[in-house]
């Protein structure tokens, strides 16, 4: 039997990261995020696909992720301050896919408007 990891890890290079661009209803739980995730994102709940929501005033965060064997929900509440959010109007899309790096980047509050990796940057494989 196949042994999986019970917590969610930011660092492994098959998570798929997507970010619902548009902001959503925090009271919004497992079905109604599952909901946005599959009708308005168009993605299918997967192994190793993480979906992160965001209120209309960018203070909270939820993550969606399925393991395969069941779906997680994590929420994050900043106490000051707002997360550096794209928006639809800037890429002209619902949802934007972010490596996982990217996403840990983005929850620690770094704006990722210009931001790249170095040439010297490599992904662990």
């Amino acid at each position: 039997m196949e042994r999986r990891p019970a917590m969610i890890g930011l660092g492994h290079t098959t998570l798929k990261v997507f970010l619902a661009l548009e902001p959503s209803d925090m009271r919004k739980g497992f079905s109604g995020l599952s909901a946005l995730a599959t009708e308005h994102l168009g993605e299918t709940l997967c192994r190793d696909a993480l979906f992160v929501f965001i209120n209309q005033r960018h203070t909270r965060l939820k993550l969606l992720y399925f393991d395969g064997t069941g779906l997680w929900l994590a929420t994050k509440r900043l106490e000051t301050g707002r997360f550096n959010w794209p928006s639809r109007s800037e890429t002209g899309q619902k949802k934007l896919r972010l490596a996982p790096e990217a996403l840990q980047l983005l929850i620690d509050g770094v704006d990722l408007r210009g931001a790249l990796f170095r040439p010297w940057y490599e992904r662990p494989s």
